[in-house]
């Protein structure tokens, strides 16, 4: 036993030869050093006044080491006094009788317990006895009669014994019901296939005063017991939930043991107890490196001790890996750097420290040890041990630890575990923390046997040489801590602190980010199935989710990136970049926190992440859409495929473009032009494809050509991330031209079939979505006319036939796509009809009254509504192509041109005031750009309004404005500005009859 006496630890004094404590009475045995004040010793006088407490009285009388126990223990520990009172006979019982005797005594009786005839009995029985054994260890562990090590092997051995007599309760209730028919009714756990492990502390049988008890249940379906079970999954579910409750409950008489079955294989996602076979698979592919420090201590407590022995032997490989771990330093370290931070456990202290996780602490003695257990034990089986000390000698003794730290590791623990009783033993509370006040501290040192300033002498001392031994196991692990506060995912439960910090970062529901993440650990995402991948992203985490909280919706960030996981195959590579890149870990939170629309694309097509690594994404790249796809889509043979991957493709680049945008990468005002290459690009793609899969079988025209014009906001490069494209098919052929394929047709159907293909190339839905929503309401005739129109058709129709609204269309029309010289042609068609002369007057009522019907039709919801409301977008789209359409022929420049253009170049031209010019500029560009930002960012259908307030305020931004309240006051001044200026260039809005 390495372990000293608490006195002689304390003292640094040697151990002086002292009889067993089996040789005299506990009594005989105490040196108590607690130290108690005059309110100590009132309570001791006014409890042996009792009459009923007389006998006790005359025992305090004869025994002053008795007198100083109680007397600190009245004063310190509501808890033990509450038991001291309540039965003064039990308390001089436990008192004449040597210590191992009543301790015996008590776990023999809770063997017994099995026995009793209904769980009522059982569980009145099992909390006394256990109050009798907190109380006698108590008294042992004060007084000095036994060392740290007996309490800690006590404190597991009376948890044992509940357990088992619990199980067998309820196994011969089982058998009596015929629920089971085991080999052996007497020992109906033999053969049962069902057995309970020990974790933790409890493993290793080094419990503290008032731990829970760590237990995972494992079972053999077709061994002989269950297998006689009508359902032995049900049954051994039933078995454990009934366990637990038995042991756990609050009654009268208080619990047993406080049960945790968390430590078992992913408990948020499987059975309480689980099959052999499905747990060893477990451990084979996603097992972790905490999960393997757990089951160092692992060992059968109860049930079927042979097929538990066997689970343990199998499972070993996992354990004691086949060569030296050094890897596993690292991870394990991760539990430990993740505590640390700014606030709580930053520093050694006194006052509120925490002896278990704080630095110096009782967990950095427990990973000194189980770390190095891991990384040599595979190799050095004398090194598979439980026990903490017992390995710490070991370790010395194989050479991997010095003589120094084995006696001063020794020391601290033994010391550290005593400091961590006496906490404990003040309410029966499972905590570590040390009291905050002076006046709890100084209480408290004097349980310990301590002054105040004793007390804060000897912890600091123990606490520095824990924290240099431990630092120099590590001090080449970087850290991992967060600026804001401790944030532990490894385990199976919340850390309160973690939450607390999560809290602090922003997170609205902290206990579901806690378990969102402890799922990326336990591998429960496909893309952190692979121990790298959870290495990975556990030094990546605590980055991620500051970056994450920065954003405007944290929770909705990691959801989204959950999501995104859920669909991944892989994503080491993402983990590496994100990991070492603080500004990309912005960009890619901001995107999934601040964006939703973003954050739906990366749920929906995970692999558009890959864009944030883009060397163009850096690089704010505009233009090169073409070069960037028309390679990746020439190496798709299958047409469905090509499909396929070109809507892909689409997804990412808009994705990239968004986050450029949403980060400053590229200006907002700039993102028209960006979704307008890209289209031009993908249409100018896909119709190269098209016609090649339609000449297979209808072969090419001869001398004939095609091209698409857009209108509308692609004619003027002003396209939004979810932008129709209002398309017009223009074709020039031979009048007798027919096609030279299998299928040959004349030119006017040829063309018509062609772009019926290419509105199904576009639009059709896929798996992968759409590429583009296309509009052929344009063309000649509208509805009427066929959907590819000759040059000629397209020339005569326009210059005789179409109304005011459809040259108004046509002033932001241009080629986007096809034959080059067919192009020119259109170009020169378009710029002699809208240079024709026109009547003023007349043009100016015609756009009024197309105002007016467009108002009736689509009046909009609100201003932030600004396509559609009173002096929003087209209001200023129709006072600048009104100005094309008056001015083309002295003003070319004016055709096609950006709104923001033509509306300068008729103010150069001396058709515009300057100053209306302006305003006019002005208003589109805040109105543009934030038409911009919400089809970048809000899913289809949201409003603004409805947002959160950081993502109004980071639109506001965007659009230079120092917070949303401003630009909503200054939208709402520019809008009645506009429809000012609309109605005294163009004329009031005329309603509809």
């Amino acid at each position: 036993m390495f372990c000293r006496s608490r006195r002689e630890i304390l003292s640094g004094m040697e151990s002086p030869e002292r009889p067993p404590s089996s040789e005299k009475s506990l009594l005989a045995s105490l040196t108590p050093r607690l130290k108690s004040t005059k309110e100590g010793k009132r309570r001791l006088r006014a409890c042996l006044d009792d009459e009923h407490n007389e006998a006790l009285a005359i025992m305090v009388a004869k025994h002053e080491a008795l007198a100083s126990l109680l007397a600190g223990i009245a004063e310190a520990s509501p808890f033990l006094w509450r038991l001291v009172q309540r039965d003064s006979v039990m308390v001089m019982r436990l008192l004449e009788a040597p210590y191992r005797h009543s301790l015996g005594a008590i776990i023999t009786a809770m063997a017994g317990a099995a026995n009793l005839p209904d769980e009522a009995s059982i569980m009145r029985t099992l909390r006394r006895l256990r109050s009798e054994a907190a109380l006698l260890i108590a008294i042992a562990d004060l007084g000095q009669a036994i060392d740290v090590v007996d309490v800690i092997a006590a404190l597991s051995d009376v948890a044992d014994a509940a357990v088992r007599a619990g199980l067998r309760f309820l196994l011969r209730q089982a058998v009596t019901a015929g629920q089971i028919d085991p080999p052996d009714e007497s020992h109906p756990e033999q053969k049962l296939g069902l057995f309970v492990l020990a974790l933790g502390k409890h493993g290793a049988r080094e419990l503290n005063y008032s731990s829970d008890i760590d237990l995972a249940v494992f079972y053999e379906p077709s061994a002989a017991g269950l297998a006689s079970a009508a359902d032995p999954d049900k049954l051994a579910v039933a078995l454990i939930k009934a366990l637990a409750r038995m042991l756990n409950e609050r009654t009268a008489d208080g619990y047993v043991q406080r049960v945790d079955l968390r430590l078992r294989p992913d408990p948020g996602t499987t059975p309480i107890a689980m099959p052999v076979e499905a747990a060893l698979h477990y451990y084979e592919t996603v097992g972790q490196n905490w999960e393997r420090a757990a089951m160092i201590k692992a060992r059968v407590v109860a049930g079927d001790e042979i097929e538990g022995a066997r689970f343990l032997k199998d499972l070993a490989p996992f354990i004691w890996r086949k060569y030296f771990d050094y890897a596993a330093i690292a991870d394990i370290h991760a539990m430990k750097r993740q505590i640390y931070a700014v606030k709580g456990h930053g520093e050694i202290a006194v006052a509120g420290h925490d002896l278990k996780l704080g630095r110096g602490g009782i967990r950095e003695i427990e990973f000194f040890v189980q770390t190095q257990q891991l990384v040599y034990g595979g190799r050095r089986p004398s090194l598979r041990g439980a026990r903490t000390l017992d390995m710490l000698k070991a370790l010395a003794d194989e050479g991997w630890v010095t003589a120094e730290a084995v006696r001063d590791l020794t020391a601290a623990y033994c010391a550290l575990r005593s400091f961590e009783h006496r906490i404990q033993m003040i309410h029966d509370e499972q905590t570590q923390r040390l009291p905050k006040t002076d006046e709890e501290l100084t209480s408290f040192a004097g349980f310990c046997g301590f002054t105040r300033a004793g007390f804060a002498k000897a912890l600091v001392h123990w606490l520095k040489l824990v924290e240099r031994h431990y630092a120099r196991l590590f001090e080449a692990v970087p850290g991992l801590a967060s600026i804001s506060g401790s944030l532990v995912f490894t385990g199976v439960e919340d850390d309160p602190e973690t939450l607390q910090t999560l809290k602090r970062m922003g997170f609205k529901q902290p206990a579901i980010v806690a378990e969102t993440v402890r799922g990326w650990h336990f591998g429960r995402r496909p893309a952190v199935a692979t121990a790298r991948a959870r290495e990975l992203i556990t030094e990546l985490v605590p980055g991620l989710l500051e970056a994450f909280g920065q954003s405007s919706d944290p929770d909705g960030a990691l959801l989204a990136f959950d999501r995104a996981l859920e669909r991944m195959p892989a994503a080491n590579e993402l983990f590496s970049i994100l990991k070492n890149n603080t500004d990309l870990r912005r960009v890619f939170a901001e995107a999934l926190g601040t964006a939703p629309r973003l954050s739906q694309i990366v749920a929906q097509s995970p692999h558009v992440l890959d864009t944030l690594v883009d060397p163009d994404f850096a690089r704010g790249s505009l233009s090169g859409a073409m070069a960037r796809l028309s390679p990746r889509l020439a190496r798709e043979h299958d047409f469905e495929m090509f499909l396929i991957r070109a809507r892909e493709l689409a997804r990412a680049e808009r994705f990239l473009l968004g986050t450029q945008v949403l980060s400053g990468v590229i200006p907002l005002h700039q993102a028209g032009a960006a979704h307008t290459d890209l289209a031009e690009a993908l249409l100018g793609i896909v119709l190269e494809r098209v016609q090649a899969e339609f000449a297979i079988r209808h072969g090419h025209m001869p001398g004939g050509s095609f091209v698409l014009a857009g209108f509308g906001k692609a004619g003027s490069r002003e396209m939004t991330a979810n932008s129709d494209l209002d398309l017009v098919a223009i074709y020039n052929a031979p009048d007798d031209a027919i096609s030279d394929g299998e299928k040959p047709f004349y030119a006017s159907e040829y063309y018509a079939k062609l772009m019926q293909r290419m509105i199904a190339a576009l639009s059709a839905p896929m798996r992968a979505g759409v590429l583009f929503e296309i509009d052929v309401r344009l063309r000649p005739s509208g509805k009427k006319g066929p959907l590819a129109a000759s040059l000629a058709a397209f020339s005569d129709y326009q210059a005789e036939e179409a109304e005011s609204w459809e040259h108004l269309a046509l002033s932001r029309a241009r080629v986007l796509a096809g034959d080059a010289g067919l192009a020119e042609k259109v170009h020169a068609v378009l710029a002699k009809v809208l240079a024709s002369p026109r009547e003023a007057i007349m043009l100016r009522k015609d756009v009024a009254e197309m105002r007016g019907m467009m108002n009736q039709e689509k009046p909009g919801r609100d201003a932030f509504d600004v396509k559609d409301w009173p002096g929003g977008l087209i209001d200023i789209e129709f006072i600048s192509q009104t100005l094309a359409l008056l001015h083309a022929r002295d003003v070319p420049a004016m055709l096609p041109s950006e709104t923001d253009g033509r509306l300068n170049e008729a103010a150069r031209a001396g058709h515009l005031e300057v100053g209306d010019a302006e305003a006019l500029r002005e208003s589109y560009a805040v109105q543009s750009g934030l038409m911009q930002a919400m089809r970048l960012f809000l899913p289809e259908g949201a409003r603004i309004e409805e947002t959160s307030a950081n993502f109004k305020n980071r639109v506001a931004k965007l659009l230079d404005y120092p917070d949303f309240a401003t630009l909503q006051a200054d939208l709402a001044a520019r809008q009645k500005q506009t429809r000012r200026l609309f109605e005294r260039l163009i004329g009031p809005v005329i309603k509809p009859r």
